[in-house]
C-alpha cells in the first residue's frame, strides 16, 4: 500500500509504483517515475527527468535529478535512471544529463552515504559505495563495486575500474585501474591490490596470483606502454585480469602511477594452497 503523508508536494504527471512511502516535505516532480518499494524520507526532492528503479531509499534532504552544473543550460536537459535496491543517504545530490539527450545513470544496490554529489552524465556501476562527502564530476565512470572513500574527489570525464578502492580525501585526476588500492591522499598513487575487497567479493587464491602477476607487468617491470598492453592482451586473455587490457587499451586521460618505493622491493609470489595471500611487497633485508 502506498503511502504519501499529508505535506508531501506530488505531481500528479508523477508515476508511481505499488507500495511507496513518501514522507514528511518531500517532493516529486513531473515527469519522475518511483518504482515500486521505493522509500522517500523527510524533504527528499525528486527532480522531473527521473527514473527510480524498485526499492531505493532515499535520505533526508537529499535532492535526485537536479540540473547539470554548467554555464550553458540546456532545456530541459537530459535524464537521470537510477536501478534497483540502492540506498541514497542524507543531502546527497545526483544531476541529471546535461544536453537534452544526455543522462546519468546509476546501477543496482549501490550505497551513496552523506552529502555525496554524482554529476552531470556520469555513469555508477552496481554494488558501488561513496561515503560521506565523495565528489564526482561530470562525465565520469565508477565500475561495478568500485569503493571510495571520504571526501575524494574524482575528476570529470575519468574512469574508477571494477573493484578499485579510492582512499580518503585522494583527489583522482587520471584513470584508475581495476582492483587497485589509492592511498587515502592528494598524491594519490597506487599503492597495490585491493586484496580485502577482492577476498570479499570471492575472488580465489588463483585469482589472486593472475592479477598480482598482471599487475607486475603494469608497474613493475618498466617496459613501453605499448609493449604492456601486447603482453596483457596475449598472456592474460581470460580470467579475472583480463579486464585490466579491457580498461586499459580505452584510456586517454593516463592513468595514476604506482608509488614510488625502493628498487629492491619485489612482488611477492605465494602458493596458492596457502590460506593467507601474503603482502603486496616484501623489501629485501639490508
Amino acid at each position: 500500500m502506498t503511502q504519501i503523508h499529508p505535506t508531501a508536494i506530488i505531481d500528479p504527471r508523477a508515476q508511481l509504483g505499488q507500495n511507496v512511502f513518501i514522507g514528511p516535505y518531500c517532493i516529486v516532480e513531473a515527469g519522475t517515475v518511483i518504482g515500486d518499494g521505493c522509500k522517500l524520507e523527510a524533504r527528499s526532492i525528486i527532480k522531473s527527468r527521473t527514473t527510480l528503479g524498485q526499492n531505493n531509499e532515499i535520505g533526508e534532504g537529499a535532492v535526485i535529478g537536479g540540473r547539470a552544473q554548467h554555464v550553458q543550460v540546456h532545456e530541459p536537459g537530459g535524464t537521470l535512471v537510477i536501478g534497483d535496491g540502492n540506498r541514497i543517504r542524507e543531502n546527497a545530490t545526483i544531476h541529471r544529463g546535461w544536453t537534452n539527450d544526455g543522462a546519468t545513470t546509476v546501477g543496482n544496490h549501490c550505497m551513496i552515504m552523506v552529502n555525496a554529489h554524482i554529476g552531470h552524465d556520469s555513469r555508477i556501476g552496481n554494488h558501488c559505495i561513496l561515503v560521506n562527502n565523495v565528489m564526482i564530476a561530470g562525465h565520469v565512470t565508477i565500475e561495478d563495486r568500485a569503493y571510495l572513500a571520504g571526501a575524494s574527489a574524482v575528476h570529470q570525464f575519468t574512469r574508477v575500474g571494477k573493484l578499485a578502492m579510492v582512499g580518503g580525501m585522494a583527489k583522482i585526476k587520471q584513470d584508475v585501474p581495476p582492483f587497485v588500492l589509492i592511498d587515502g591522499s592528494t598524491a594519490a598513487e597506487v599503492v597495490g591490490l585491493n586484496k580485502v575487497g577482492l577476498r570479499r567479493s570471492g575472488y580465489t587464491a588463483e585469482d589472486m596470483l593472475q592479477l598480482k602477476a598482471a599487475y607486475r607487468v603494469i608497474y613493475r617491470e618498466g617496459r613501453r606502454w605499448s609493449e604492456v598492453l601486447e603482453i596483457l592482451e596475449a598472456s592474460f586473455c581470460t580470467g579475472p585480469a583480463a579486464a585490466f587490457h579491457e580498461f586499459l587499451k580505452d584510456g586517454k586521460r593516463g592513468f595514476v602511477q604506482e608509488r614510488r618505493i625502493s628498487r629492491k622491493a619485489t612482488l611477492k609470489i605465494v602458493d596458492p594452497s596457502e590460506d593467507e595471500i601474503g603482502e603486496e611487497t616484501d623489501r629485501d633485508a639490508a
